[in-house]
């Protein structure tokens, strides 16, 4: 036997060991949830979705901003025209150094009046909790200032998508819980992109068994950071608790600290499970880091603040069902480095076994399995490991369907390397901050926000904002869905049954879309702003300049423009785009006005 070898028959019976109990521990959690499954069966609904006409609570968002100028815009602006829900206010918070952020924020704060900037009084960046923190003192001024109080508080990031529903469920059941969690979900992206299929993966497992199975053990939730709704009452006993910091701007995971201090203060959490409605997962949904350094950085924060700086703050204090959840929560700091381990040894020991086999060898790691103890452990774990693998395809094929879950198990690999670097990094940060006696350094995550075409599935649909606006009546909406030709859409099928006026249409679309709808004159458009773009682009893609200032290119058009439009735009002009809608009429009378114009003027 190789010297590899002998050091790899040490390893292998621990390792094998620590692999067993692990895969014990995430076996009773399936069990536990699929018997909670099969016992609620027919019988209940877990959660029923809220009842339409249910009073709306004051409830305010906000969102914690350092350098987010690019996605802040596209973010709100989506999300605004998306979210089913009145009586709430956007509370955005940004940095004195962080000008392109203000900037951004001003320019929302004066379109939208229900949006608000909030400026942390030092430089940052600091941490997402101390940026918090300072937002909600900005909300608690502009509460004296209209003599309104915000009942409930929801948490959410720059990056993400908010479900249209989300503020309902929040409202909902706030009245029975402090804290609120709905579910959040990665956004698909192409099978090619590993590293982003492994958040799919992993938060699909996890927010399908993991996260509702705390609430059926009585353990703490954690606020998974986003989609938190918080009650007056509970974070007012978060303040009390510690000096008035609602968010710990100390810790590195402040929602994973606030859902272990809200259990200790007695504050009832619900986790929101996984609920379709329409085809679609009722959950925040975003986009994760998609390259390894990306998520390298981000998995690095969350070891240190949920596994390391929480054991150091909570030790294993809270009782059983408390330490068991701790328990999972730090076990990556053993189990990271284990699973690449296990990967290594699996990956040798198939090579050293073929090339034994092709040699007419006798020996290979293979060896090291003899005796029935070593036997039934290897096959006890490997059986349990298909087990594992099975559960991840389930969960994920349950949200990204079949053909994406079917890869899991070979993304599982990856998961592995990502977390032992992560591991290895957190334990190196953490360590050198107790020798200097330092604080811990806060890692910022680098934020996306979707594609114009990612976006479109989560807009409210078009025909109930057109019977709210009372452009169509109910039963107006219901004869076009029922008899809407093949490839034909429901607005142009309502116009052209007489049904729906155009303008009427396209100022449903601007709502829908959050998009101004304005007729257009070619009299006040100045010819050399028609000029900026080549006329045979504005005739393809029907859009028309019709103002330039401030840096923006202004562009109306009876199309909302999509991704391809936008990069092929960017070979013209780098001036920031601005849309605006207007009626096909409109535009084929502007097109015919001051594009011939254009083409005859020297």
């Amino acid at each position: 036997m190789c010297p590899i070898d002998r050091v790899i028959a040490l390893c292998l019976p621990a390792l094998a060991v620590w692999i067993l109990i692990s895969s014990l521990d995430d076996l009773f959690l399936d069990l536990l949830c699929f018997t909670n499954w099969i016992r609620r069966r027919g019988r209940e609904t877990p959660v029923a979705p809220p009842p339409e006409g249910e009073p709306e609570k004051q409830l305010a968002i906000l969102i914690p901003l350092w350098h987010e100028h690019r996605v802040i815009g596209p973010m709100l602006e989506h999300n605004l025209a998306a979210i089913r829900y009145e009586k709430y206010a956007v509370f955005a918070g940004g940095y004195p150094n962080d000008e392109p952020t203000l900037d951004a924020l001003r320019e929302l704060e004066a379109r939208f009046p229900n949006v608000h900037l909030a400026v942390c009084p030092h430089d940052g960046p600091t941490s997402k909790a101390d940026c918090l923190n300072w937002i909600y003192q900005r909300m608690l001024l502009y509460e004296q200032e209209h003599a309104t109080r915000f009942q409930v508080v929801a948490v959410h990031d720059a990056e993400d998508l908010i479900h249209p529903e989300e503020l309902r469920w929040i409202n909902h059941y706030s009245g029975r819980y402090g804290m609120v969690q709905i579910p959040v979900l990665p956004l698909r992206t192409p099978l090619h992109r590993f590293t982003h299929g492994v958040y799919c993966d992993e938060f699909a497992e996890f927010q399908t068994k993991d996260m509702p199975a705390r609430g059926l053990l009585g353990a703490f939730i954690p606020s998974n950071g986003v989609g938190t709704g918080y009650t007056r009452e509970a974070l007012e006993l978060l303040a009390e608790a510690d000096e008035n910091r609602i968010f710990d701007p100390a810790s590195l995971t402040e929602d994973y600290e606030n859902g272990i201090r809200l259990h200790e203060l007695g504050c009832p959490q619900m986790f929101v499970p996984i609920r379709f409605l329409g085809g679609r997962p009722v959950a925040t949904r975003e986009l994760f880091p998609q390259r390894f350094r990306h998520a390298l950085k981000q998995r690095t924060r969350w070891v240190m603040g949920n596994a390391l700086q929480a054991w150091a703050r909570h030790g294993w204090s809270g009782g059983g069902s408390q330490a068991y959840w701790l328990w999972r929560d730090r076990k990556g700091l053993l189990g990271n480095p284990a699973s690449a381990l296990a990967n290594l040894i699996l990956a040798y020991g198939a090579t050293t076994w073929l090339w034994s086999r092709a040699a007419g060898a006798g020996w290979g790691i293979g060896t090291i399995a003899q005796g029935p103890w070593m036997r039934l452990l290897f096959s006890a774990t490997l059986a349990l490991q298909v087990h594992r693998a099975a559960v991840r395809c389930a969960c994920a094929g349950r949200i990204y369907g079949w053909a994406f879950a079917a890869l899991a198990p070979v993304r599982t690999i990856w998961a592995n390397w990502i977390n032992f670097f992560a591991t290895f990094e957190a334990l190196r940060r953490y360590a050198l901050a107790r020798l200097r006696a330092r604080p811990l350094a806060w890692l910022k995550t680098d934020h996306v926000y979707p594609s114009q075409a990612a976006l479109r599935v989560h807009k409210r649909p078009l025909g109930e904002i057109l019977v709210r606006a009372g452009f169509v009546s109910n039963a107006e909406l219901q004869w076009a869905l029922d008899s809407q030709p093949a490839g034909t859409r429901i607005g142009e099928h309502l116009v052209g049954a007489g049904c729906l006026r155009e303008t009427h249409l396209y100022q449903g679309l601007g709502m829908q879309q959050n998009v101004a709808f304005e007729p257009l004159e070619s009299g006040r458009i100045p010819v050399w702003v028609a000029r900026a773009l080549p006329g045979a682009f504005s005739r393809k893609w029907s859009v028309l300049p019709f103002r330039i200032a401030e840096g923006r290119i202004y562009i109306a058009g009876p199309e909302l423009p999509d991704d391809e439009m936008r990069r092929q735009l960017r070979t013209f002009t780098r001036l920031e785009m601005r849309f605006q809608y207007i009626t096909p009429g409109n535009f084929a009378q502007l097109a015919d006005d001051l594009l011939g114009k254009a083409r005859r003027a020297p």
